[in-house]
Order: structure tokens, then C-alpha cells, then sequence
């Protein structure tokens, strides 16, 4: 991708952008620090709700959103002599959000941490550090100098006959 010529013009309308359409799901602040908790495995409403200090309503409204996009599930547990609660865990859609969270985190350790990381990843099998970096179809490392955006000419056309009723996609 090139940072020379001036871009007017995002390549890709809101309306067609993927990127968009995840902002959209994930993007509000509250949202983001449930799921930031769910990743580290906090599951439970009472458990959110002690770790972000985050008013009761808003938690239930976000959980609600969370579970109805698909990225939570919400499932009954309980615990031996208690009454049924109700646990969020993550689901396929919810886990896959780790690489982008995990992006985010090595962007803040770089440029906002003074020094202080108090996360790091590490490979359970090799014990060295993981971090997260563009790679090619086959593994390799790339450079963002040698990244291009290629945009799909048929991609709005595909996307509209999905949107319309009665069509196959």
C-alpha cells in the first residue's frame, strides 16, 4: 500500500465495507471492554460486571447484542445448591476476534505503553513470543511496503443480489 499519492476517496463504500459492517457490530466502547473480558475468559454477568464497574443495564444491553449478532451465546449453568444463571461464552465467531484484539494490543504496547506490556504471548510449544504480522497464502512474512489493495469489481454487484430477496448468492 502506498502512503505517496493522496487517496480522495475511501476504494470501498461504506455500504460494501466489511471493515465497516465490524465496526458497526463491535465498535462502541463498552462493547469492545466486554469482549476484551470475554477473550480473557470472564464469562459470567456478575463476573463483567465486577471487572468493568459497568452500569447493569448497560451490560444486559450489550450481552443482548452480542448474543443476537452471533458472537456470544447464552447458555444456563449451575452451580451446585443454586439457582440457574445464565453465562456468556464466546462463540467460533466471538473467538476469531482474538487476532484482531491481539493486533490492537501490539499496536498499544508500541505506541502507548511506556515500556509497560503486562501481556505478552508466547507459543506453548516453543515458549517464544508471538506477534501478530501480515503473512502471505503461504506463511511468509510481508512488509507493509509490499502490500496492495486490490479491490473486487464484482464485489457490490455479488453483495446486492445477496441483499435482495428471492436471489440465490
Amino acid at each position: 500500500m502506498k502512503d505517496d499519492t493522496p487517496v480522495r476517496r475511501s476504494p470501498v463504500s461504506l455500504a460494501d465495507c466489511n471493515l465497516s459492517r465490524s465496526f458497526e457490530l463491535v465498535g462502541d466502547r463498552w462493547t469492545l471492554l466486554i469482549l476484551r473480558s470475554a477473550l480473557y475468559g470472564v464469562r459470567r454477568f456478575d463476573d463483567f460486571q465486577a471487572d468493568l464497574d459497568i452500569p447493569r443495564t448497560v451490560l444486559s444491553n450489550r450481552l443482548a447484542g452480542l448474543v443476537e449478532s452471533g458472537i456470544m451465546e447464552k447458555r444456563a449453568y449451575r452451580e451446585e445448591g443454586q439457582r440457574s444463571r445464565v453465562e456468556y461464552p464466546l462463540t467460533d465467531m466471538g473467538r476469531a476476534l482474538m487476532l484482531p484484539f491481539m493486533a490492537m494490543t501490539q499496536w498499544g504496547d508500541k505506541f502507548l505503553s511506556d515500556g509497560v506490556m503486562p501481556l505478552t504471548l508466547r507459543s506453548r510449544k516453543t515458549g517464544e513470543r508471538i506477534s501478530v504480522a501480515y503473512t502471505d497464502e503461504q506463511g511468509r512474512a510481508v512488509s507493509f511496503a509490499d502490500i496492495e489493495a486490490v479491490i473486487d469489481p464484482d464485489a457490490r454487484k455479488r453483495a446486492a443480489r445477496k441483499r435482495k430477496p428471492g436471489k440465490g448468492g
